[in-house]
C-alpha cells in the first residue's frame, strides 16, 4: 500500500475552508495519512505555497508549516493541531513568518496552490533547533523512502 494523504476539511485540489485560513480562524486542517512503510523511522510534514507571491508571476515559495520527526506510528494531525499538542518525539521547524506552528492560506493576490507534503523517512532527524525548510529537507536527502502531497487551493 502507497502511502496516502487526505483531509476530511477539503478534497484534493479543492479549495481550503475558510476556518484554516488567515481569513477566518487560522486552523490547520485535520489530516490524515496511511501507508507508511515498514522501513519508515520518521514522517515529515512540510505545508507551503509555491505560487507566492503572485500565481500569474511566482517569484518563491512560501512555507506555512514544517513539523518533523512525527511517529511512523502517527496517522494524522487534529484540526488545530497546536505544537503542545504534537505526537511524542515530533519537532517544529520555522515557517516563513519566522514563527514555529502552522499559519494558513493568505494570498496577497489570485488564487494560490497549498502543497500537504507527507514524507517517510529510513530514519529519525537529529533535533535541528528550529530549522527552516531548506534545512530539514537537507537532513533528509537521500533518507526519503516513500512521499505524498495534498493540494487544497484558496483565493480571499
Amino acid at each position: 500500500m502507497a502511502l496516502a494523504l487526505s483531509s476530511p476539511a477539503f478534497d484534493a485540489n479543492a479549495e481550503i475552508p475558510r476556518p484554516f485560513t488567515c481569513d477566518g480562524a487560522d486552523l490547520s486542517p485535520p489530516l490524515s495519512w496511511g501507508g507508511v512503510p515498514a522501513q519508515a523511522k520518521s514522517l515529515v510534514l512540510i505545508v507551503d505555497d509555491p505560487d507566492a507571491p503572485d500565481p500569474a508571476a511566482p517569484q518563491m515559495t512560501w512555507v506555512h508549516w514544517v513539523v518533523y520527526n512525527l511517529p511512523p506510528s502517527a496517522t494524522g494531525l487534529a484540526q488545530g493541531q497546536r505544537s503542545a499538542e504534537l505526537p511524542p518525539g515530533a519537532l517544529e521547524g520555522l515557517n516563513d513568518w519566522k514563527q514555529r506552528g502552522y499559519r494558513g492560506p493568505c494570498p496577497p493576490r489570485g488564487r494560490h496552490r497549498y502543497f500537504h507534503k507527507l514524507y517517510a523517512l529510513d530514519k529519525t532527524l537529529p533535533d535541528l533547533s528550529s530549522p527552516t525548510k531548506p534545512q530539514v529537507e537537507a537532513a533528509m536527502a537521500g533518507h526519503i523512502v516513500d512521499s505524498v502531497e495534498l493540494v487544497g487551493t484558496y483565493q480571499h
